[in-house]
């Protein structure tokens, strides 16, 4: 009888230490830092958007560039007078970021983190 509680204990706490590994890999602290990885990750590629976007600002293709970057996912927030007539604002809610787009020449005059519905004009000259 000894024998077979000594070996039941045994399984009972093995069983009990095996069960407990997949919990520990789910504890708050895991998911706050793996939720910190995905918003630093996505920081990242807003900054890198942002950048090309910059880097050819004003010339022609960005027009190009910013409909490839921002698939389905920029609305209209404003218009103002600027570039060669008037440019449309754009404001992308995904990646909280205001372009300014020349539609008469079909380029990017101005780039701004969060939603700017009017720039200053010698923003978007």
């Amino acid at each position: 009888m000894k024998a077979t509680s000594f070996l039941l204990t045994a399984i009972a706490l093995g069983t009990i230490a095996i069960s407990n590994i997949p919990f520990q890999s789910f504890a708050p602290n895991s998911l706050q830092a793996s939720a910190q990885e995905v918003k630093i990750a996505q920081t990242e590629t807003t900054q890198t958007k942002i950048d090309q976007i910059t880097a050819i600002k004003g010339k022609p293709g960005s027009g190009d560039l910013l409909r490839k970057l921002y698939p389905q996912d920029l609305n209209p927030i404003g218009v103002q007078p600027g570039g060669a007539g008037m440019v449309v604002n754009l404001y992308s809610k995904k990646n909280d970021t205001t372009l300014s787009l020349c539609t008469v020449y079909d380029v990017v005059v101005a780039v701004k983190k969060g939603k700017i519905a009017r720039f200053k004009p010698s923003e978007v000259k």
